[in-house]
């Protein structure tokens, strides 16, 4: 047994080794028919296709507007730029040793993320398995289809494993926009508060396109009148909105939303005319959950409910998002606040709760 783990540990060494000293930059010093897994020029990749044994898969489209996924869904940007940098910088380091063959080809066999990469014209250019993490946890097990045998792969600078950024699930790859709207693309949005009428509004276009807060008549009898500022700074809140991921799919969610207790409904009304509808939910406490008390962000959280996150309904209620109070508090204002004079002077520290003389975005 040591004198096996010697001897991975020594071709881990010279594959490592080769890979840096060689000219070129990593080439790899391999049949490319059987260690190919590199695309140097990602320009050219028009299509990515990935398919789990499971029976999850993912189809990745270039197209004149972006990246697609399924062809109905805008592709997460983040997640596109990396697994093409990882495919233009990822080589084999060495093959597997006969110690460790038999376990990676049946990994890869019963467990591996079949890739196909197509170019821009639909040819395809190469398709090979992603297995598991390779031994001391550094490298990845790969292999091309049609070859005899299986390498070890590494990314060039990267000391880990690659196989999470070859995920065939849709909710990792699709856009997590929620809003993503021009001020001056909206006519109206709507805030209503379940249960909570005297905190409700709705921002409409006026005359001139000023805007225009309505609320309850007691709220909207203020004193101070309406502060317009407020108004249009809050209608530039919602730029750049995004969840923290999809959760479709996943067992007794829909039980799970349906006991959960309604924060909020959000319309609102685009000058084209599209309308954009979000549920939105209180997430009961789990493992990953903060002390509700302590959040400055969400201290009307009932007991036992989460204070940092919430659940969603999307899309036309399509979609079931998970959403962090830190990215919609901006959102999230009271009607009392746009019926109060602005008690500091632009850019100055206010108090909690207020909306922030100035403030356009997160």
């Amino acid at each position: 047994m040591r004198k096996t783990l010697i001897y991975i540990v020594i071709l881990a060494v010279l594959g490592t080794a080769i890979y840096y000293l060689l000219p070129g930059g990593g080439e790899s010093p391999f049949d490319p028919a059987e260690a190919g897994f590199t695309v140097k020029d990602t320009s050219a990749i028009g299509k990515l296709f990935l398919a789990a044994p499971g029976g999850d898969m993912v189809t990745v489209e270039r197209t004149d507007s972006g990246w697609v996924v399924n062809k109905q869904y805008p592709a997460l940007p983040s997640m596109v730029n990396l697994l093409l940098t990882t495919i233009m910088k990822q080589s084999a380091l060495y093959p597997v040793p006969k110690a460790a063959f038999n376990n990676a080809v049946e990994g890869l066999a019963t467990h591996g993320t079949k890739v196909e990469v197509y170019d821009r014209g639909g040819k395809k250019m190469k398709v090979f398995y992603v297995g598991g993490i390779a031994v001391n946890n550094s490298g990845t097990y790969m292999m091309m289809e049609g070859a005899k045998q299986p390498y070890v792969v590494q990314q060039e600078g990267f000391v880990g494993y690659l196989t999470p950024r070859y995920s065939a699930k849709l909710r990792d790859w699709r856009d997590r926009t929620v809003f993503n709207v021009a001020p001056e693309d909206i006519k109206s949005v709507s805030l209503q508060y379940a249960g909570k009428p005297e905190q409700s509004f709705t921002v409409t276009r006026g005359p001139n396109d000023s805007p225009v807060v309505a609320a309850e008549p007691r709220v909207m009898n203020s004193p101070d009148g309406m502060n317009e500022r407020r108004a249009s700074a809050y209608l530039r809140f919602f730029r750049n909105v995004n969840c923290e991921g999809y959760l479709n799919g996943l067992s007794d969610n829909d039980t799970t939303i349906k006991t959960a207790p309604k924060h909020s409904s959000i319309d609102m009304v685009l000058k084209s005319g599209k309308v954009k509808h979000v549920d939105i939910y209180w997430m009961a406490v789990n493992k990953r959950s903060k002390n509700q008390k302590a959040s400055d962000l969400a201290n009307d959280a009932p007991e036992d409910y989460d204070a940092d996150r919430m659940y969603a309904i999307i899309n036309d209620y399509k979609d079931t998002v998970m959403i962090q109070q830190l990215i919609f508090h901006n959102i999230f204002r009271k009607a009392p606040e746009f019926f109060r004079k602005d008690v500091v002077p632009t850019g100055a520290p206010t108090a909690p709760g207020e909306l922030k003389a100035g403030q356009v975005s997160h």
